[in-house]
């Protein structure tokens, strides 16, 4: 069923994708970021970001002029943001910077081995200037594995807990406590949400197995713990153990989102712990307690599914970031535990044994920008670095020795919640109930239901949503069989709609992966309602919207597409005995990708590596179906 939203409709859908929607709506949808860097995180400081702090942070999402912290020229957002999380490394929070620009000592950093070796051949000061930032934290990283399928923890150790403040750094703990000051001036429930947060930055022989660590507490909390690092343990379970233990003694709430899967080596979604170890019923329980949502897309590459894994998508691979985080290191390669769709696939076949999926989880978009500046906007981006904030910059190194540019990283990308209000505890409520969503930049507003008696004409309806909810679960749910009405299959009530600022939508897919009764995970994406007149081809496939893209002036036409786009889809292939998942995947037509405006505004040919267009998406998170 294809349907393209009638305008009556859109004019009422429209005011319910905002903050000021109708009072009578369960949720609203919020757009923020949980994932961003400060001058106070030792590797944004050292690419030349001395100056972005906290309030800086908050200042530019909810929407004032800031200055920026490479070339000091006045900047603003182009809309403003509902929520934000300033999430610095919790590693030497703020060290860097204190003894930089407020001479502190140097002995702070007497723990860093690696920094303090470098010391010895110049400042940090002189580094920034000529910039060797990269030097440092390269050498930062550990050393490559000579066995690719060995573990890759470092220290086989189990290092405990931190339960006292007795041996970190005042410099830390000042940095902390200004960051829950700064937090605590913004946050104006209702209004714009600033919540507390940090990375642990666990890293193993250069696999990325960071997570960003939310509480929707203030500082009656946040003020009796420190965050932690993975200076204190680089095994995820010990993270876990510790929010379990600072809950649980604080009465805080946490929760812990993973992010890059894409360059992990395969080790965040694995088939083991991390210590190779079988999962256990009490260690899947207790990562989907603290994990139950994932970045799928962010500056460094999006990590829905690579080509290689997922060979009958043509929109595999968006935005790729082939480049691990360490020097020395073997080419690329994808893994499946790398991306989400396989992940997804993976829990489902291991949800056939006794411990149960592992792989349960929502998705959210995020920027990890180390700028201080949450800027995933194509036209509007300032780089994953402050170096990377200038055209001229780009074509040079800008993430470690991973021989990685400026233009490499992506613009990217957005939180989308859908929460009952504009609060911290709404937010983070709609967080634990995975009520989520994922866009790479475009506030595309996505609404999905999944039930059992839904009927086209719900599609038009003003009251789409109160039909969702009374008729079936959100995104980010689980439907059993034992709800089915009279055997029906499984129904997907969806509608999408454009960024009131940005591009037409292309088409609206299904993605749905299932386990053959030989165990083999599967996948099948469907083109479920789309723009235009096209008809599907003799294979099944869609024709290409076109592309409206003038690669001269960096523009595009919005002659093609639609603004908005809803239906109600019927799984043709539905077995009621079958476990499954299904996600919603939303196309923009192509626009114009920010290497294109830079290429353009430097007068030079567009760089042969990059796209001059691209098409932005939305991932909704999946609603699982359970025989």
């Amino acid at each position: 069923m294809n349907r393209i939203i009638p305008a009556a409709i859109a004019g009422i859908l429209a005011s319910s994708a905002t903050v000021s929607h109708a009072d009578s709506e369960p949720t609203r949808l919020l757009w923020g970021d949980t994932h961003l860097h400060t001058s106070y995180s030792f590797d944004a400081f050292l690419n030349l970001n001395d100056s972005a702090d906290p309030d800086t942070a908050f200042r530019w999402a909810r929407g004032l002029p800031v200055t920026h912290p490479y070339h000091n020229a006045r900047i603003r957002i182009g809309t403003p943001l509902d929520f934000l999380v300033v999430s610095d490394h919790a590693e030497g929070m703020g060290v860097l910077r204190a003894i930089v620009n407020h001479h502190e000592e140097f002995g702070e950093l007497s723990g860093w081995d690696a920094v303090v070796r470098w010391f010895s051949l110049a400042t940090v000061r002189l580094a920034m200037m000529t910039g060797y930032g990269n030097v440092v934290f390269k050498d930062l990283l550990p050393l490559k594995l000579e066995n690719w399928g060995s573990n890759p923890v470092l220290d086989p150790g189990n290092p405990p807990l931190n339960s006292s403040l007795g041996d970190i750094s005042p410099t830390v703990v000042t940095s902390w406590n200004e960051t829950i000051d700064a937090a605590e001036a913004h946050n104006e429930p209702g209004r714009f949400t600033a919540l507390l947060g940090w990375e642990w930055s666990s890293i193993p022989a250069g696999a990325n197995l960071h997570r960003v660590v939310i509480t929707p507490d203030g500082r009656d909390k946040a003020a009796q713990y420190m965050p932690y690092g993975s200076d204190q343990s680089q095994y995820p379970e010990d993270l876990w153990a510790w929010l379990e233990a600072t809950a649980s003694s604080t009465g805080s709430q946490f929760i812990a989102i993973p992010h890059n899967s894409n360059i992990s080596k395969g080790y965040m979604f694995a088939e083991t712990t991390l210590r190779g170890e079988p999962m256990t019923a009490d260690y899947i329980q207790t990562r989907k307690h603290w994990e139950p949502i994932v970045e799928i897309t962010q500056l460094k590459g999006d990590s829905e599914t690579h080509p290689s894994l997922s060979p009958a998508d043509p929109f595999a691979g968006f935005e790729p970031f082939e480049f691990y985080l360490q020097k020395d290191w073997q080419p690329y390669r994808a893994a499946v535990g790398d991306f989400i769709r396989p992940a997804l696939g993976r829990g489902l076949q291991m949800g056939q044994q006794a411990a149960g999926n592992p792989y349960q989880f929502g998705l959210i978009g995020s920027t990890d920008a180390h700028t201080g500046l949450s800027s995933a906007e194509e036209e509007n981006f300032w780089g994953k670095m402050a170096y990377d904030s200038i055209p001229r910059n780009k074509t040079s190194g800008a993430v470690a020795d991973t021989k990685a540019t400026g233009w490499d990283m992506a613009a990217s990308g957005m939180a989308a919640v859908w929460a009952t209000e504009n609060t911290r505890q709404g937010i983070f409520d709609a967080m634990k109930r995975r009520e989520v969503y994922a866009t790479t930049g475009p506030r595309i507003s996505l609404r999905l239901f999944a039930g059992w008696g839904f009927v086209p004409l719900d599609a038009e309806s003003a009251d789409l949503s109160a039909i969702g909810y009374a008729g079936g679960v959100p995104m980010g749910s689980e439907l059993r069989a034992s709800e089915a009405v009279g055997g029906t299959g499984i129904k997907l009530l969806i509608s999408a709609m454009k960024d009131p600022k940005g591009a037409n939508l292309d088409r609206v897919q299904v993605v749905k992966g299932w386990v053959d009764s030989d165990g083999s995970s599967r996948e099948k994406i469907f083109d479920v309602t789309w723009s235009g007149e096209r008809l599907p081809r003799a294979d099944g496939s869609l024709p290409p919207v076109g592309n409206t893209v003038d690669e001269a002036a960096a523009s595009y036409s919005d002659t093609i597409g639609a603004a908005q786009l809803a239906t109600v889809w019927e799984d043709p292939e539905f077995d009621p005995a079958q476990a499954a998942f299904y996600y919603v995947r939303v196309l923009q037509i192509p626009t114009p990708r920010h290497s294109l405006y830079d290429a353009v505004a430097l007068k030079i040919p567009p760089p042969e590596k990059y796209p001059t267009s691209i098409q932005e998406r939305a991932y909704s998170s999946p609603i699982w179906y359970t025989p």
